[in-house]
């Protein structure tokens, strides 16, 4: 087996998805059975080969560079090295208006199906694991939405940029109906639900951020802030520290002890029942409790059509 532990690149580019098949081919032949197949997708603001964003550098890669806390490697902490586990690096053009990412994460989406079915050619009965932050979720949905039956297995998504009624239309589709999907959210996000619902849906559509609003066997809302839930998660052996932050968009990936948790959802050694039922709390609950940090990031551009 060659020891090359960095992730498969894969890009969205206007002529289409660019992928080294012969190395996916590789990799998928040398992997053990059972070891996840996960496909990694960025939110807005990352851009492949832009200087300082490009996904495949920062969060995407195993070695980014320090100085930025918002950055580190969902690879290496998830162990996805080649051996335990295949990751996929899905870079698609998000430096840009809200509008802009918003709409160019359906193609993203399209791309990330492309790549499901790939995975199926070169190894029938592997299914592809995805995780995504924010419009990187919607990119996710947005794949199921385009993919046949059983190309998925199971989605987490982080701080989801999605609305309940598009999840709900992915869910229904049939790759949608095979897969199973963990939507992780947290009152820290609030504020960027509301971005969302306002900025590109003007408020008339509530963001899955929200939770789904319904039951579903194959979707569980977890909402990492909630105190019953830290405590059923760390009786699972998964211990996660309460929020330190009123604000912060990125917490569902920056939590100490949170990627050993979508190792173990990943690797399926967690089933989907064994998670702590939904208990979100009040909307802005997080933003008006006494104590606790912002942490806002750069400010948001203004949506462009």
């Amino acid at each position: 087996m060659t020891q090359d532990p960095r992730p498969i690149r894969a890009d969205v580019t206007p002529e289409g998805l660019v992928l080294d098949e012969a190395r996916l081919a590789r990799k998928l032949a040398e992997l053990p059975e059972g070891a996840p197949v996960v496909a990694m997708v960025h939110g807005w603001r990352y851009a492949p080969d832009l200087r300082g964003d490009c996904p495949h550098g920062t969060i995407l890669g195993l070695d980014p560079p320090g100085g930025n806390r918002r950055v580190v490697s969902w690879p290496r902490h998830l162990g996805l090295d080649g051996c335990q586990g295949l990751a996929i690096g899905l870079g698609w053009q998000a430096r840009c208006g809200l509008w802009t990412a918003h709409r160019r994460a359906r193609l993203a989406g399209a791309a990330l199906a492309e790549i499901a079915e790939r995975v199926a050619h070169l190894a029938p009965g592997r299914r592809l694991q995805v995780i995504g932050h924010s419009l990187g979720a919607r990119v996710a949905l947005n794949a199921l939405a385009a993919a046949p039956p059983g190309r998925f297995g199971r989605l987490i998504l982080l701080a989801a940029a999605e609305t309940r009624g598009f999840a709900e239309a992915a869910l229904a589709s049939p790759a949608g109906r095979a897969a199973e999907i963990v939507n992780v959210t947290t009152r820290e996000n609030d504020l960027y639900d509301a971005l969302f619902e306002w900025g590109v849906h003007l408020g008339l559509r509530t963001s899955v951020g929200q939770g789904l609003g319904r039951a579903a066997p194959n979707w569980r809302d977890l909402w990492i802030d909630h105190p019953e839930t830290r405590a059923a998660l760390a009786g699972l052996g998964h211990a996660l520290p309460p929020p330190p932050r009123r604000i912060c968009h990125w917490s569902p990936y920056l939590r100490p002890g949170i990627f050993a948790l979508y190792r173990a959802l990943l690797e399926g050694s967690l089933p989907l029942q064994a998670l702590p039922p939904p208990r979100p709390a009040r909307r802005w609950s997080r933003l008006f409790t006494h104590g606790g940090a912002w942490d806002l990031g750069p400010p948001p551009s203004l949506p462009q059509a």
